[in-house]
């Protein structure tokens, strides 16, 4: 997260959120913050969102993601995520991503 230059701005227990900037070293061609960036960011706001709930001796790894976007530019890119479902062994989380601009989030 330190290389795209993202930041923790919410923490609680099944919710995490990450912020991210717009800057050149994340940008594609078309100036719009690249896909991998948001995908980084949205599996890591659930990842964690899901490692919030869990012992502190465990460690949470992604088994399945699917992420659906659109082109928008804006201030900063948030990534909330949020469990679901906490099971035993296995917890289901989503994580959504936001443009936020002007503190509109779209």
């Amino acid at each position: 997260m330190t290389t795209l230059g993202a930041t923790l701005e919410g923490v609680s227990p099944g919710m995490v959120e990450i912020v991210v900037s717009p800057n050149p070293a994340i940008l594609q061609q078309h100036g719009f913050v690249h896909g991998g960036v948001v995908s980084a960011i949205a599996d890591s706001a659930a990842g964690y969102a899901a490692l919030s709930l869990m012992p502190a001796d465990t460690g949470a790894l992604t088994t399945e993601f699917k992420i659906t976007s659109c082109t928008c530019g804006s201030e900063r890119i948030l990534a909330r995520g949020r469990v679901v479902k906490a099971g035993r062994t296995l917890a289901l989380a989503r994580a959504e991503v936001f443009a936020k601009t002007e503190g509109q989030e779209s």
